[in-house]
C-alpha cells in the first residue's frame, strides 16, 4: 500500500467525510466506519489514508478485500538508540520556572530526542513481526527505562499498559546486559578492583555480573549484567578500574536481545516475545 498525501488525495474543499463514504460502500456503522480507515484498510486514489475525518468528493475509495472491524491493538516498539541522543522518556526537557531571567547566551546544540526516530521510514525492513505500520502506532507511546545519552542500544516504547507496568513495577529484578569498549587490554588486576568496587560495603551496589568478551592492545570489551536500570554505573566501575571507557551498548533487556536491529531503526515487540 502507498501512503502519504500526493495533491490527488489533498482533502477537498467541500465533499463529505471519508467515513460516510465508507460507511455507504460497506454497509456499517459510523463506528465501524473508522475502525476500518483507522486500522489502514482503507485507500483514496490508491492512497492508505488513517483519518475518518478527511474530506472526499470525486476521489476513488476503495477498501482492502481483507479489512477488519477489529481495533487496532496497543504496540511496543523497539529502537536501537545511536549514541549522543536522548533517550527519550522526557519528551521534553524541563524548564525551571522560577529561574531569574538572563541574558541569553549562545549554548551548544542540543542532542536529538530518540523519539524523533520512530517514523515509517525508519523501521527495520527485516522486521519478523509482521505487524502493520499504522499512523496511530506513533503516539502516546510511553518510554520508562533511562539509557545514557553518550550510550546505544535497546530502548522500549509502548502504547500498552500491560508493557508499562511490567517494565516498572520489575525493573528492579530485569536484567540488563551491557556491552562496554574499554581503551587497552584488561587486566586481572582491573577485573579485581571492580568486584572491590561492587562489593564495597560503604556503597549499596546493585547485584552485578561482569566478564571480558575479548581483550586487546588496543580495545578490549567487558560485559555486564546488571538488575535494574542504572545510567552511569558501568562509567563509574570502569573509572574504577582505571579503565578508559570508549563506547557503552545496551544489548538486552529482560529476555529481548537487541540482536541484529541497526542502529537508528526500529522494529515492533512481536507477539510471542516477552520481557
Amino acid at each position: 500500500m502507498i501512503r502519504g498525501t500526493p495533491p490527488s488525495t489533498r482533502p477537498a474543499q467541500d465533499g463529505e467525510r471519508l467515513s460516510k463514504r465508507v460507511m455507504q460502500l460497506k454497509g456499517c456503522s459510523r463506528r465501524e466506519a473508522e475502525l476500518y480507515i483507522e486500522g489502514g484498510w482503507v485507500m483514496v486514489n490508491g492512497v492508505v489514508v488513517e483519518d475518518p475525518p478527511f474530506r472526499v468528493n470525486r476521489q476513488t475509495v476503495t477498501i482492502d478485500p481483507a479489512a477488519t472491524q477489529m481495533a487496532t491493538e496497543s504496540v511496543t516498539l523497539l529502537l536501537h538508540k545511536p549514541a549522543g541522543w536522548l533517550d527519550g522518556v522526557d519528551s521534553d526537557e524541563d524548564e525551571d520556572d522560577e529561574a531569574p531571567q538572563r541574558k541569553p547566551v549562545a549554548r551548544a546544540p542540543q542532542p536529538k530526542n530518540a523519539r524523533g526516530l520512530l517514523r515509517s521510514d525508519t523501521h527495520w525492513a527485516q522486521d519478523p513481526s509482521g505487524t502493520r505500520i499504522l499512523k496511530r502506532h506513533f503516539s502516546h507511546l510511553d518510554a520508562d527505562v533511562p539509557l545514557e545519552t553518550g550510550a546505544s542500544g535497546l530502548l522500549v516504547f509502548t502504547q500498552d499498559w500491560r508493557t508499562t507496568r511490567k517494565l516498572s513495577e520489575d525493573m528492579g529484578s530485569m536484567e540488563h546486559e551491557l556491552v562496554a569498549d574499554v581503551r587497552g587490554e584488561v587486566t586481572p588486576e582491573a577485573l579485581q578492583r571492580i568486584a572491590r568496587a561492587l562489593n564495597d560495603s560503604r556503597n549499596a551496589m546493585p547485584h552485578t555480573k561482569f566478564s571480558v568478551s575479548s581483550s586487546g592492545p588496543q580495545r578490549s570489551k567487558l560485559r555486564f549484567a546488571v538488575k535494574g536500570a542504572h545510567p552511569g554505573l558501568v562509567a563509574y566501575l570502569c573509572d574504577k578500574a582505571g579503565l578508559e571507557l570508549l563506547a557503552l551498548r545496551r544489548i538486552r533487556l529482560g529476555r529481548i536481545a537487541l540482536s541484529e536491529l541497526p542502529a537508528g531503526q526500529w522494529r515492533y515487540l512481536a507477539a510471542f516475545e516477552k520481557f
